[in-house]
């Protein structure tokens, strides 16, 4: 079966078309600037080299289905007809307490995620854009959801409530629901194929660092705890998100500087972390390009962004009782080797021993990067959060 997976944003549109049996990707790309006039579709055309298709002003509904005729085109398609496609896999970003495992998409699961709209007002919407853009245009294809929040939802009460007025997490659900939940879940089973162990015994710190950022504590192939809370903007210091911060200096900078509640979004979510402590970039690269000309601000930035991952592990490494096993995924995790040495160095006095020498050459590939005598094993793992999509889809779809 041949799985297209999307992942609508509010004005992106990334797909990939995936052959469930061989899981092998027969084609992936995107579109770009949705709902502007100079909107593109970028694809990589079936002999690897990348191609753009100007769509220019259309929508979500328009977007997906440039992305199918680029699918089906005598050209550069890799599907003779839309029949071929047997299921759609969609990320949903904010599942609430409603959804703790991928479900087949009915109109009772679409008011479900309506109703968790206040959660992930950005997202939700946009997911189902992409949802109903797939009802018009295959009316009668199945389309699955699988939700970045299911995977934390095994999270016991101490790791996922707030110290807020319990009729907070009552009435508005205010409590820590987590993010990166697809790409924790497939980076921690990946791991213990590679290690050959039984993801059942083993204790796992999953660290998903990129522009976004996140850390999963995950026992027994579990998630008991995870750094981001009701939204993306808590836990790690990230490209553009503050992460941790005391409330009150939140309250403290409204009241001196006169802010509104969309102000202070603003502030938190696109004027913070890396780009604003730096004054560079918040592309990591970039910011290490001035660390070593030897910029104080982006040497500072780098400081507090490595030592805030250190102590969430140690932190989860304490809350578990110990760790087996260390993973580093996503844009920074598999690619930036200073910053994968620099968090673990702090960790040797829980058995972490990085091989310098296989770290510096690691970057996208997994790769074992501790040493045979580490306590603890350090392992690279590209994460493939369409794959874990497509082989939820192909699992729900296949019970029809």
């Amino acid at each position: 079966m041949k799985i297209l997976v999307l992942n609508c944003g509010s004005s992106s549109v990334k797909y990939k078309l995936i052959d469930s049996e061989t899981e092998t990707v027969l084609a992936e790309g995107g579109v770009e600037k949705i709902g502007l006039p100079d909107g593109f579709l970028k694809f990589k055309q079936p002999d690897g080299s990348k191609a753009i298709r100007e769509l220019g002003l259309v929508g979500h509904d328009g977007a997906i289905k440039g992305v199918l005729d680029v699918l089906t085109d005598s050209e550069v398609g890799v599907i003779k007809s839309f029949d071929e496609i047997g299921a759609v896999g969609h990320r949903m970003v904010h599942g609430g307490t409603k959804f703790a495992s991928s479900v087949l998409i009915t109109d009772e699961v679409k008011n479900k995620v309506r109703e968790c709209t206040p959660l992930a007002p950005l997202h939700n919407p946009a997911n189902m854009i992409g949802v109903e853009a797939i009802e018009s245009l295959l009316p009668s294809v199945p389309q699955v959801g699988v939700f970045d929040t299911a995977f934390h939802q095994t999270m016991p009460p101490k790791a996922y409530m707030y110290a807020l007025p319990y009729e907070y997490f009552k009435d508005a659900e205010v409590r820590r629901y987590g993010f990166h939940g697809t790409s924790h879940r497939y980076v921690s089973q990946r791991v213990c194929e590679i290690l050959d162990v039984d993801i059942k015994n083993q204790k796992i710190i999953t660290c998903h660092i990129g522009n976004g950022g996140s850390i999963t504590a995950v026992d027994g192939g579990k998630s008991v705890d995870t750094s981001m809370g009701l939204t993306p903007t808590e836990g790690l210091m990230m490209g553009t998100r503050c992460g941790d911060v005391d409330p009150g200096a939140l309250t403290f900078l409204m009241e001196k500087y006169n802010m509104t509640v969309a102000d202070l979004q603003r502030v938190i979510n696109k004027q913070s972390g890396v780009a604003a402590i730096s004054g560079v970039s918040s592309d990591m690269r970039e910011v290490e390009a001035a660390f070593h000309a030897g910029d104080e601000r982006a040497t500072l930035a780098l400081d507090m962004y490595e030592n805030r991952i250190t102590k969430y592990i140690g932190a989860y490494a304490a809350e578990m009782g110990g760790v087996d096993i260390i993973v580093f995924t996503g844009g920074v995790g598999e690619n930036q080797t200073d910053v994968r040495e620099n968090v673990c160095a702090p960790l040797k006095f829980i058995g972490v021993e990085i091989d310098k020498e296989v770290n510096d050459r690691v970057r996208g590939t997994e790769t074992i990067i501790s040493t045979p005598a580490s306590r603890v094993k350090v392992v690279v793992v590209p994460t493939d959060e369409e794959l874990m999509i497509a082989r939820d889809t192909k699992e729900i779809v296949s019970k029809l």
